[in-house]
């Protein structure tokens, strides 16, 4: 049996030191794109229709809920999770998932979500940078791997979600879609970077002046 890479990423977050993985950014931030909404479209216009219309579904709840300042919490994510899957029993998993090919193993144990709801909470740390808890967040939601399907694509919506709750929007978000290792401890505060990069780009586009 493979390694566990959930309780790898666990001792890789604990040491990383967020605080310093990104600067602080620009909020609000109003793009003049809205490349969230973009990237939920491109599936509306691929093979699967369905399931590109389920993810703006999704996209649509979550800023409603932002509006209304509703903590990051699994309960939040299951009721994204129903939409971007379509299918209203969706649970917390409830054994060992797998990615990549089946090269990395997330194990269940009988703390995993209570830790899962934890790290969540720490999404609103006010300490850490920005930047740094949205991609520790989409971090979070890739590697706990909360539920049997879809796990991509709500990492992303729950990254944006905690950059929605300060008012910021991208612009783009291609570049974060590329695969991450739960034992890659570079990788995680360089994707911290990269949101920080990415929010800073889209307020230099969308108000005209470099910073």
């Amino acid at each position: 049996m493979s390694a566990d890479a959930l309780a790898v990423w666990v001792q890789i977050r604990n040491r990383i030191d967020w605080t310093s993985a990104a600067g602080e950014v620009p909020a609000p931030v109003e793009p003049i794109v809205d490349g969230l909404t973009t990237w939920c479209g491109e599936g509306s216009r691929s093979s699967d229709l369905a399931r590109g219309h389920r993810l703006l579904a999704a996209l649509a709840q979550s800023r409603t809920d932002a509006s209304r300042r509703r903590p990051l919490t699994c309960a939040l994510l299951t009721g994204w999770q129903q939409l971007v899957l379509g299918m209203p029993g969706v649970q917390f998993r409830q054994s060992d998932s797998f990615a990549k090919g089946g090269r990395e193993r997330y194990a269940l144990t009988s703390h995993t979500q209570l830790d899962f709801e934890h790290c969540l909470r720490e999404s609103a740390d006010p300490r850490v940078p920005l930047a740094s808890r949205a991609a520790r967040a989409y971090l979070d939601v890739a590697f706990f791997h909360p539920f049997p399907d879809g796990n991509a694509r709500l990492a992303m919506l729950t990254l944006a979600y905690v950059l929605e709750l300060e008012g910021v929007r991208l612009d783009q978000v291609g570049p974060l879609q590329t695969t991450r290792y739960a034992d890659d401890d570079a990788g995680a505060a360089d994707l911290a970077a990269l949101v920080f990069i990415l929010i800073r780009s889209t307020h230099q586009r969308a108000t005209g002046f470099p910073h």
